[in-house]
């Protein structure tokens, strides 16, 4: 399992807006996507701080897939609402330290 972990500063006003289109928009196309297993946004409860957005994913090439054909789609839909460029990173997810979370994906 590999994590996408995505970083961007929300204009603080616009959080709400960000969150309905996040909901409304980014998480249909994200749940079309191969691979995809689940979206998982972090929030800060402050201004001017780092939003985080980890989306989980079966195998690195379903995420590296998702990265070259659909994320500049759904970049355009969120730029809007980011005080920032989003940045990401590629992680390996160390599902023997997570059993509980792994199993409650595959069920």
């Amino acid at each position: 399992m590999f994590a996408r972990i995505v970083e961007f500063v929300p204009k603080y006003d616009k959080k709400d807006e960000l969150i309905k289109t996040m909901k409304n928009e980014v998480v249909p196309i994200l749940k079309k996507q191969p691979g995809f297993l689940e979206v998982l946004p972090l929030f800060p409860e402050t201004i001017n701080e780092k939003a985080f957005t980890i989306t989980l994913w079966m195998e690195k090439r379903d995420a590296e897939r998702y990265e070259r054909e659909t994320f500049p789609k759904v970049e355009n839909i969120v730029k809007p609402y980011l005080t920032t460029p989003i940045t990401w990173k590629l992680h390996q997810v160390e599902t023997t330290l997570c059993e509980h979370f792994v199993q409650a994906l595959a069920a």
